[in-house]
């Protein structure tokens, strides 16, 4: 098998490149492998794909060396592919995918990384994009597009970076209009707070959105959270992100959850949404999911 490391040179708060590169030295002539340092958004699946199409014979595993974006990245360019297998050396602000399987600090581990253990996983198709954890839109999506503005930056950035996104969105993200439907049925028609579409579990970084989602079962977890105070939303905020939303007796009035195959976002006016932390702008947006679209590696227990 080959080892291929995509790494991002813009993930997370500072440039891992020459770290990475760095290790990876300690498995000279003991694997084969290569890396590949991205130059702009969208390389990366450019450079996957056409990797996957040149070498259909051999077996590839590509690790993701960012954040959920670059995870994305890698998802769209080997999608189809049957000899190619993905994992992640997790290094971007979130890295809220890997938190399906284990910690940061288990992914880092490159002996257990490159020693894995494969799963087949699902994958959101919006039409020619793709999605493995998790889309959101809403409050969410104006929380996206700060942290997008102040990850780099000292104190409000980094790790802290989703927080300072809520601050914001507090005064700018808290009544969205569309209709949501779920496999055919009506799951939700005027104003809302926020909606998450989730394989995934995490979101935002530490944020449990999805607590009972199943990553391999075939059906996304679709989670809304209706318009409310916000005194109320301060209160709640705990309670969302340690994923006790769904089964809390108080949260009952402003959550609705159900699980689907096929979900359809209609907005009169364009409304963004957040694939894997990555921004796009529309008034219609259909999502399905395919069962065991991809091979996901998790380090070895």
């Amino acid at each position: 098998m080959k080892h291929i490391f995509v790494i991002n040179p813009s993930a997370g708060r500072v440039d891992s490149s020459a770290d990475i590169i760095e290790k990876l030295h300690a498995y000279d002539g003991r694997i084969d492998y290569q890396t590949y340092v991205t130059t702009c958004a969208g390389d990366g699946t450019r450079f996957v794909r056409e990797t996957c199409a040149a070498n259909p014979d051999e077996q590839l595993r590509f690790y993701a060396c960012g954040g959920d974006g670059t995870i994305n990245e890698v998802v769209s360019g080997l999608i189809g592919f049957a000899n190619a297998q993905l994992s992640c050396y997790p290094c971007g602000s979130g890295n809220d995918y890997i938190k399906y399987y284990g910690t940061q600090a288990d992914y880092l581990d490159l002996d257990r990384l490159i020693d894995g253990v494969p799963h087949q996983v699902d994958v959101m198709r919006l039409g020619d994009r793709y999605s493995i954890n998790v889309c959101n839109l809403g409050f969410d999506a104006e929380v996206v597009r700060t942290m997008i503005q102040v990850k780099r930056k000292p104190l409000i950035g980094g790790t802290h970076a989703y927080t300072t996104g809520i601050v914001k969105a507090i005064f700018t993200g808290r009544k969205n209009i569309c209709t949501i439907t779920v496999d055919g049925e009506t799951f939700h028609d005027g104003k809302m707070l926020l909606c998450t579409l989730s394989n995934g579990q995490y979101v935002g970084g530490a944020y449990r959105c999805a607590p009972h989602s199943k990553n391999d079962d075939g059906l996304l977890e679709v989670c809304l959270v209706k318009p409310m105070s916000i005194p109320r939303f301060a209160r709640m905020i705990n309670v969302y992100r340690d994923g006790r939303h769904l089964d809390d007796p108080s949260c009952r009035d402003v959550v609705q959850y159900r699980q689907g195959r096929e979900v359809v976002i209609t907005s009169p006016d364009p409304i963004y949404l957040v694939v894997d932390g990555d921004i796009i702008r529309g008034n219609r947006f259909h999502i399905e999911n395919i069962s065991h679209a991809v091979t996901f590696v998790s380090p070895r227990p």
